[in-house]
């Protein structure tokens, strides 16, 4: 039997597996759209106790999704020639390790969207009760900006150099979100969000909840859509770090596309949940500049000096630790309110 500590052959090359990227991408469509038709297409602002339904619906499904996975590769793998004679139950160990782990990384990271959204949303002064369709549209776009940038990060990190370019690039990322001024960004000052501008009259109010009309003949944006614009904008910029610190997990397209997907699926819900209180969560940043120096640590050097692969159950524990603790931490030492005037 080979050495279990080798990198094995791809375990879900997208000929033998394409079907399972379909039912998946038409699983996840269908579960958004179901969500939508539930609404009848009223617009409400999303209750503290839908939001937490919500959040766990997708929490459980992930988990349920790790635990189909496990159960596939230990019924598809031994048929497989191309991984005679490797230990079947730990390629699918491990397969679901990676998945839970990428999807952890990516949870973790996505929340840094949360407090975007609250700047954009209130930036353009977008009821709540139109937030939860902006989110869902935005999701979508997600969806696939998300699909390309993996594609095109499966075919980069074939090349010997790029994994250690990554690596570096995730680990001073890393340093400036934990050390670094904090800051987010003005929509008004945004190139994408200045040209549409430019060349699409904007309306002033929200007209009821469309993001574009018609007037006196004329096509119109309004708020909704520069707002949606915005969104993707900065979902595209986030996935720059990380589509590579998923790659840092594990070498498999699928399972960083399938782990992404399940990670920005419950956003939505996240920030409805939490908007109200990610202030309190002020040692967060610590946290995942941790995650993202270990993952970039990973790639660029760990990686190598344990036969290919670092262990994906060490992994785990490590971004579960670092999350723990930044939760901990920011319970135990809250910030002071700074007193106000008169």
């Amino acid at each position: 039997m080979r050495g279990l500590h080798l990198h094995p052959p791809e375990l879900f090359p997208i000929e033998r597996v394409w079907w399972i990227y379909g039912l998946f991408v038409l699983m996840i469509l269908g579960s958004l759209f179901l969500d939508m038709r539930r609404r009848n297409g009223k617009e409400h602002e999303l209750s503290h106790r839908e939001a937490l339904f919500n959040v766990l619906f997708w929490i459980g499904f992930a988990l349920l999704f790790c635990v189909a996975l496990y159960f596939y590769g230990l019924h598809a793998f031994p048929g497989d020639p191309r991984l005679a004679g490797y230990d079947h139950r730990v390629l699918a160990r491990q397969s679901s390790l990676e998945f839970l782990s990428g999807w952890l990384v990516e949870k973790s990271l996505s929340i840094d969207n949360v407090f975007i959204f609250i700047v954009v949303f209130d930036f353009f002064a977008i009821l709540p009760k139109y937030r939860h369709k902006i989110l869902f549209y935005g999701i979508l776009g997600a969806m696939v900006f998300r699909g390309i940038f993996i594609a095109l990060g499966s075919v980069l990190m074939q090349i010997s150099w790029v994994p250690l370019f990554f690596g570096v690039f995730l680990a001073f990322t890393g340093l400036k979100v934990a050390f670094g001024p904090e800051s987010h960004p003005d929509p008004a000052e945004n190139v994408l969000f200045r040209l549409l501008k430019k060349f699409l009259p904007i309306t002033p109010t929200l007209r009821d909840g469309k993001f574009l009309i018609r007037e006196s003949g004329r096509l119109m944006g309004t708020p909704l859509l520069l707002t949606l614009v915005f969104i993707e904008f900065t979902d595209i910029v986030f996935a720059v770090d990380s589509v590579p610190a998923i790659f840092a997990i594990t070498g498999e397209p699928f399972i960083v596309f399938t782990s992404n997907i399940f990670a920005i699926l419950g956003l939505r819900a996240l920030f409805f949940l939490l908007a109200g209180i990610m202030e309190k969560f002020h040692y967060l940043k610590y946290g995942l500049g941790f995650i993202l120096c270990f993952v970039g640590l990973k790639m660029s050097w760990l990686d190598r000096h344990f036969d290919g692969h670092f262990p994906t159950i060490w992994s785990l524990g490590i971004i579960v630790v670092a999350l723990a603790a930044a939760a901990f931490f920011s319970w135990l030492l809250p910030l002071k309110k700074e007193e106000g005037g008169v």
